[in-house]
């Protein structure tokens, strides 16, 4: 039996064996962790990797002559695949940290667009001439920003874009429109 609990977010992968008396032999332990970081890797929702998570051994058998490593890797892997069909994993994806640097003209275009790729205005000032906008966008609604902004700004804005963190993806998108952007995702382990 298997016990997967989430962690914080960037907590990565917590392996416990809390088995008592014995119960499993101490040797077949790597394998059940093995089969559990297998089943994270190949993901429950949409076959991207599992994050976040503590996985416990509770409690488990043996037999003496049937048992062997890989019947043990096999086992962990399918507690865990059962473990996380009975949770509710969420699919995150990565948030891009966005420094756009237009022309005052331009602005309402500019915060627009980054309104329709599900962005969030954090903020805006005015830079000499110009006025920069902060904002946070979904990497997967960003493809295509360079080509759409220089149209929006006749070639005279100008922006910066880097990794921030990651997020739960809005309900009502689906794995297949985040894939369409080409995005590398990852499921949490919040258990809701």
């Amino acid at each position: 039996m298997l016990r997967v609990e989430p962690l914080p977010a960037g907590g990565g992968f917590e392996f416990v064996d809390g088995t008592k008396g014995g119960v499993i032999p101490r040797e077949y332990i790597p394998a059940i962790e093995k089969g559990v970081k297998e089943a994270m890797e190949s993901g429950m929702v949409a076959g991207y990797p599992v994050v976040d998570v503590k996985a416990t051994v509770v409690y488990g058998s043996y037999h003496e002559v049937d048992s062997s490593e890989i019947a043990f890797k096999i086992a962990g892997s399918m507690a865990f695949k059962e473990a996380m069909g009975k949770a509710s994993p969420v699919i995150l994806e990565p948030i891009m940290s966005l420094e756009v640097v237009t022309p005052e003209e331009f602005m309402g275009d500019v915060i627009s667009d980054i309104n329709r790729r599900r962005g969030r205005i954090a903020g805006q000032e005015p830079r000499g001439n110009a006025q920069v906008i902060a904002a946070h966008a979904p990497l997967a609604e960003m493809f295509g920003y360079a080509t759409d902004l220089r149209s929006r700004s006749q070639g005279r804005a100008t922006f910066t874009m880097q990794f921030s963190h990651y997020e739960p993806v809005p309900k009502g998108i689906g794995p297949e429109a985040l894939r369409q952007g080409g995005t590398r995702l990852a499921e949490a382990s919040q258990l809701g």
